[in-house]
């Protein structure tokens, strides 16, 4: 089935602006310090004795790297001391025994992901000494998804059989670009042999879903080379594919001024280089998601799409809609109940929180009804590409269209350019909508028009 007979880039460079990417709304920078550790104790607390047959989703942030890339947004730190790293795992473990004993002990685990960082920056051993802890202290669903984000980089079979054999089911590796002077640019090499034996290792031991992570807007980056890099995915075949937009924000992170500015491709070869690989990637079978993700027509997320049950948080599109998420390892992010708490940032705060018994949350943010009512929209428009009128008006009690009267005159641009429909009852995603999901969704935030800073908080929508 195709999904698009055009990619128009006039629309592409209309809408192209910053905006949040929906993980949660409201959208981060939204947390504050004043939600103290005391406020996520309660939560956690009612969340158990009133909502404990809700599955569970475990995030654990695992920071440290080998190496730096250039590129990258996340929360992590380059090491290569082992007794470091041994002393982080002691020390999340350590809050897993805290989490655990305000867990209702009927809950089970639906869904589990280890991020970073990277994670199999551990050792085997130590894959298997944190695994197995998590195993001790909880149980899981028979059709529970344990996901871990691997760097074929310095990856051994010992590694992935660790992995396997502590019930990992599915993996996530970044490759970026095959293009070996992109890789030096960004500080990645990674040739394409040592991807393709991780691959390799991944179905001979029987993982059930391989996704591979893409860039464009690295430096060096043209159309013809990442064309190059978008045919030698097709051929691999993982499950899923995602191909993320680089955000060059050094005011953010400062690492990335050892990229230079004048290697980064221009606004218009980006937004060629995106046409293409959509354009590609579709054509090859994979369903478009929306936002950056492309998945098989089988696969659970598209699957999960078609039947409306997609849904969306700190991970990206899941299929684990209900599940409380609960993130540790410093700086991960939880949302349950009423709530988003978010642990310190700095490893030696997290760590002295945890040393004192202590949960180690640093700031979070505790929902309004309102709140409740725009997160709805969001997510229904993200995940299922359209939103009911009269479920919303079911669910919440208001009018529709008075309460999300200035969205919908914001809206009158998206419908003028055939992106979005909107009748008496139902609001859908046309066409070339999929490709501005954020800026449609950015009309019912409430936050946006009050988050004016000197430098954007939010990477560009396209």
């Amino acid at each position: 089935m195709k999904q698009f007979n055009h990619i128009d880039l006039r629309i592409l460079k209309k809408y192209d602006t910053p905006g949040p990417r929906y993980t949660s709304y409201p959208p981060a920078p939204v947390f504050t310090s004043e939600f103290d550790v005391r406020k996520f104790e309660v939560e956690l607390i009612l969340s158990n004795q009133f909502h404990s047959r809700g599955d569970l989703s475990l995030y654990f942030h695992l920071p440290f790297c080998d190496t730096l890339c250039y590129f990258c947004g996340c929360t992590m730190m380059v090491t290569r001391d082992r007794a470091r790293i041994r002393r982080y795992v002691g020390i999340l473990k350590r809050e897993i025994d805290l989490f655990h004993w305000y867990v209702a002990p009927e809950r089970r685990v639906g869904q589990l992901h280890w991020g970073g960082g990277t994670p199999t920056h551990l050792d085997p051993a130590e894959i298997r000494d944190l695994a197995g802890h998590i195993w001790k202290r909880f149980r899981f669903t028979s059709d529970a998804e344990l996901g871990v984000e691997i760097d074929p980089r310095g990856l051994t079979l010992e590694h992935m059989t660790a992995l396997k054999d502590s019930g990992f089911n599915r993996v996530s590796m970044g490759v970026q670009d095959f293009n070996p002077r992109v890789q030096r640019a960004v500080n990645r090499v990674q040739p394409e042999e040592i991807t393709e034996k991780a691959i390799e290792w991944s179905n001979l031991l029987g993982f059930s879903s391989i996704n591979i992570d893409l860039i464009y807007g690295l430096p060096l980056q043209t159309v013809e080379s990442f064309e190059l890099t978008i045919n030698r995915i097709i051929g691999i075949a993982p499950d899923r594919i995602a191909v993320f937009n680089y955000a060059h924000v050094p005011w953010v992170k400062p690492h990335q001024k050892l990229i230079h500015t004048e290697d980064l491709p221009s606004a218009e070869t980006k937004l060629e280089i995106l046409k293409m690989s959509i354009e590609k990637l579709t054509e090859a079978g994979y369903w478009y998601i929306g936002m950056d993700h492309f998945a098989k027509p089988e696969d659970e997320l598209a699957v999960a799409q078609r039947d409306k049950t997609l849904c969306r948080n700190f991970q990206g599109y899941s299929t684990k809609a209900g599940c409380d998420l609960y993130g540790l390892g410093m700086s991960s992010i939880s949302h349950f109940a009423n709530i988003y708490a978010q642990n310190l940032k700095k490893l030696t705060e997290y760590y002295s929180a945890i040393q004192s018994t202590a949960f180690a949350t640093h700031f979070g943010y505790e929902m309004t009804r309102d709140d409740k009512i725009r997160k709805f929209v969001i997510m229904k428009l993200m995940c299922d590409l359209e939103v009911r009128k009269s479920e919303v008006e079911r669910r919440f009690g208001i009018d529709f269209d008075e309460y999300f009267r200035d969205a919908l005159e914001q809206l009158s641009s998206f419908v003028d350019d055939g992106l979005l429909s909107i009748s008496s009852d139902l609001m859908k995603i046309e066409g070339m909508g999929r490709l501005v999901l954020r800026n449609i969704a950015m009309c019912f935030d409430a936050y946006l028009p009050h988050m004016r800073t000197e430098k954007p908080v939010f990477s560009r929508t396209v």
